[in-house]
């Protein structure tokens, strides 16, 4: 049997509340979504002034990471992206319609090399959608690591 960590509301919101200072930060107004290991929503949050559109796109960036255990920019970066054009995952976001994000701002949470949910950032662009979905990654990290757990605080994760 194997024992594997499980996302709690806590620390969603841990994470939310690292997201949401990292956004105060640089000026970004910014949805911030933390999905489970099922792609299911646990947190959301829109802060003021943030697009109307960020929820379901935040979501579908989540839900896109913990499933396919990368980060969402990913699918499209240069040149073996393989949601690119003529590579083997072409078109793969149609399988999934309005759910599967295939650009920036949607990364894996993966403790001690297990992907345990997912965070989507939306509402930057996608150097802010970045910065912002590593601080809440960053967040964990350092709940965790006193403990002996490792935590992946990066915007390029493939597991």
């Amino acid at each position: 049997m194997k024992q594997v960590f499980k996302l709690e509301l806590a620390d969603a919101k841990l994470m939310i509340e690292a997201a949401k200072k990292k956004a105060a930060e640089i000026g970004a107004f910014e949805t911030i979504a933390i999905v489970d290991d099922g792609g299911h929503l646990i947190a959301l949050e829109r802060m003021d002034g943030a697009r109307i559109t960020g929820p379901e796109i935040a979501v579908a960036k989540a839900f896109t990471a913990a499933g396919h255990k990368r980060s969402t920019h990913l699918f499209n970066t240069q040149p073996n992206g393989p949601a690119l054009p003529g590579n083997e995952a072409y078109g793969i976001q149609l399988m999934f319609p309005g759910k599967f994000a295939i650009f920036v701002g949607g990364f894996p949470i993966a403790v001690d090399g297990e992907v345990i949910g997912g965070v989507g950032i939306s509402g930057g662009n996608g150097e802010q959608d970045t910065a912002v979905g590593t601080a809440a990654l960053a967040a964990l990290k350092d709940v965790l690591a006193p403990q002996g757990h490792t935590v992946i605080a990066e915007a390029n994760i493939k597991l």
